[in-house]
C-alpha cells in the first residue's frame, strides 16, 4: 500500500454540515481556516468531533461579505432545489438562489482552487440551462472549471450515491493537469458495516487515520447486484414489476383473478392513453375495454383489500357568479380547459409548484364552495409513491450487497436483512425472501454507526441520538473517500505548489444572481 503524501494547504468549509469537507481534507494535510453553517445539530457535532471553537464559525453565508486567504473553497450548496425528491424548482427556489451567495465569495476570495458538491439532478437534462448558468459564472469570475458525476461506490464506501462535484483552478493549466484516479471498488460491502450480522471486522477509520482504501493492490471487482441473476433486495412496490419485487398482492391472500386485474393495471397506467403522468390511475370504462369480464364490484372489493383506491380524476366547472375566490383558487382555476380540469394537468404544473399551491386542498375547497364538481372518477393502487413502498417498508437489502443506497437527510424506508438467502429459480428466490426474511421479521433500517460508515465517517463520530435528527445530519453531507479523492486529484496538479500572486484580486466581486430557467 502506498502511503498518501500529505500537503500543508488551508481551505474554507462553507455549508459545512458536520464536516464532511472538513475530515477529508484533514487527511491530506488540509487546515481550516473557517467554516460556515446555520443549522444548531450541525454546529455542535462539527465543533464536537473537531474539538474545534464556534468563533470559527462564519454564520449565515448571505451575511458572509468576505473570506479571509485560503487555499481551497469547499462547499456542499444546498441541493433540495434540483433534486427530484423536492419540488424541482431550481433558481425558483430561495435554496437554489445559494448559489449565488457561493460565487460571490469564490469570486471575492480568490482560492487557487474548489470543490463544490450538488446532487445529479443539477446535470440532468432538464437542468442544463441552470448548470450552464452556474458554470459561466464561474468562467466570468476568472475561474476554469469541470464538472463530474461521480458515484460512492466508485470510490471506497458501500453506498449508491451518485453527485455532481464541480471541479475548478484559478490557472487553466491546472485544469489541464487535473485527472480523476479511476474507479475502483473497495474491499468494504454492505455486510461489512452491519453491526449485527459481520462476517469480517469493518476497516476502522478514525478522525485522526488516513483511509487505505485508495490503494488496495486487488480490487474486489466482483458486482453484488445479481446472484445467479437474481437481485441482491427486494422492492415493494405495486407499480413496478420483475423477479424480486413484492407487491401488495403478494403480502395478503388473493384470487388468481384479483391478482390478473391489479397486473392489468400495472401494465397499462404509464400508457400516454390514459393521461401524461408517468402514472395515471384507469376508469373502470378503461379496464372493462382491457378486459370485457371485468365487473365493477371487482375493483370495489380489491379497493376494500386496500390495494386499489379510488381518485376523483377529473372535475367539471360549475357557474360561480362573482364568489369571493383567493388567489390559489384563482390560479388553479386559469388551468381549466373546455369546462374541465383534471388531475394529470395540476400534477405537471410548474405555476403552481412555482406559487407553493396545495392543489389537492385547492380542489377540495372548490368542490365545498360548489364551484367543481368531479366528473370522473378512476382506479389506482393505493401505494404508488416508489420511496414510500408498501406498509413503510420500500427495499430491503441482503447482507450479500455490495452497496446501500444513497442516505437521505429525511431518512427512507429502506432495511437490511439480518440474514442472507439463496434459490435456484426467481420463484423459490421470492418466497424463501417472504419465508424466512419477511415474515419472521429478520430486517431493520440501518444504524446511527453503520450510517458513519457508509459515509465514510468513522462508526464513533459523535452524532445526537435522535434517529430524525443524526439521519438529516448524516444524510446532508458528503462522502468523505469522495472529496479525499478529490482533494488527492488537486494537489497532484501542483496548484497549490505556486507560491507566486497565491491571492490575486484582479477581478471585482459583485454579487450578480442567477436567473437562469432550471
Amino acid at each position: 500500500m502506498k502511503p498518501i503524501t500529505k500537503q500543508q494547504f488551508t481551505f474554507i468549509d462553507l455549508f459545512s454540515g458536520i464536516g464532511g469537507f472538513r475530515l477529508a481534507l484533514n487527511r491530506i494535510g488540509g487546515q481550516c481556516v473557517n467554516f460556515s453553517e446555520i443549522h444548531n445539530d450541525a454546529i455542535n457535532a462539527y465543533c464536537t468531533n473537531f474539538d474545534e471553537d464556534t468563533s470559527l464559525n462564519l454564520g449565515d453565508i448571505t451575511h458572509i461579505k468576505s473570506l479571509p486567504p485560503h487555499d481551497v473553497l469547499t462547499a456542499g450548496v444546498p441541493c433540495q432545489s434540483w433534486s427530484i425528491a423536492g419540488k424541482n424548482l431550481g433558481f425558483d427556489d430561495d435554496r437554489g438562489q445559494l448559489w449565488n451567495d457561493t460565487l460571490y465569495l469564490l469570486n471575492q476570495s480568490r482560492p487557487k482552487a474548489f470543490i463544490f458538491e450538488n446532487v445529479k439532478g443539477l446535470a440532468d437534462p432538464r437542468n442544463h440551462d441552470a448548470l450552464s448558468c452556474i458554470l459561466g459564472r464561474i468562467s466570468k469570475a476568472g475561474y476554469f472549471a469541470k464538472h463530474f458525476v461521480l458515484d460512492s461506490s466508485d470510490y471506497g464506501v458501500p453506498q449508491d450515491r451518485v453527485r455532481v462535484y464541480i471541479i475548478g483552478f484559478l490557472h487553466e493549466a491546472y485544469m489541464r493537469k487535473f485527472r480523476l484516479p479511476t474507479p475502483q471498488k473497495s474491499t468494504l460491502k454492505l455486510i461489512d458495516v452491519l453491526q449485527d450480522c459481520v462476517e469480517k471486522s469493518p476497516k476502522k477509520i478514525g478522525l485522526g487515520e488516513t483511509a487505505d482504501i485508495f490503494d488496495d493492490p486487488m480490487p474486489d471487482k466482483r458486482r453484488y447486484r445479481k446472484t445467479n441473476g437474481m437481485n441482491d433486495f427486494f422492492l415493494f412496490n405495486d407499480i413496478r414489476n420483475g423477479p424480486t419485487t413484492i407487491h401488495s398482492w403478494d403480502l395478503i391472500p388473493t384470487t388468481d383473478r384479483q391478482q390478473h386485474i391489479c397486473y392489468l393495471l400495472l401494465r397499462n397506467r404509464r400508457k400516454r392513453t390514459y393521461g401524461r403522468l408517468d402514472g395515471n390511475p384507469l376508469s373502470f370504462i378503461h379496464l372493462q375495454r382491457l378486459d370485457n369480464t371485468l365487473q365493477r364490484e371487482e375493483l370495489d372489493e380489491l379497493v376494500d383489500l386496500g390495494i386499489l383506491k379510488k381518485v376523483d380524476y377529473a372535475y367539471a366547472v360549475k357557474a360561480h357568479g362573482h364568489l369571493l375566490l383567493d388567489t390559489g383558487e384563482q390560479l388553479l382555476l386559469s388551468h381549466v380547459s373546455a369546462g374541465e380540469i383534471t388531475l394529470d394537468t395540476l400534477k405537471g404544473c410548474r405555476e403552481l409548484k412555482k406559487a407553493r399551491v396545495p392543489f389537492e386542498k385547492v380542489l377540495d375547497s372548490l368542490v365545498a364552495k360548489n364551484v367543481l364538481a368531479c366528473s370522473e372518477v378512476r382506479y389506482e393502487f393505493r401505494y404508488t409513491k416508489i420511496s414510500t413502498g408498501i406498509n413503510g417498508v420500500n427495499r430491503v437489502f441482503l447482507p450479500k450487497s455490495e452497496a446501500f443506497p444513497t442516505l437521505v437527510a429525511s431518512d427512507t424506508n429502506d432495511f437490511v436483512a439480518l440474514k442472507d438467502i439463496d434459490a435456484n429459480n426467481d420463484h423459490d428466490y421470492k418466497q424463501a425472501f417472504l419465508n424466512e426474511i419477511f415474515h419472521k421479521k429478520l430486517f431493520r433500517k440501518i444504524s446511527k454507526e453503520e450510517a458513519c460508515l457508509i459515509q465514510g465517517f468513522p462508526k464513533d463520530f459523535e452524532l445526537p441520538e435522535s434517529r430524525g435528527r443524526w439521519m438529516k445530519l448524516v444524510g446532508n453531507s458528503v462522502s468523505v473517500p469522495v472529496i479525499q479523492m478529490l482533494g488527492q486529484a488537486i494537489l497532484a496538479t501542483g496548484c497549490l505548489d505556486d507560491r507566486i500572486n497565491a491571492y490575486p484580486s484582479t477581478v471585482t466581486a459583485v454579487k450578480s444572481v442567477c436567473h437562469c430557467p432550471a
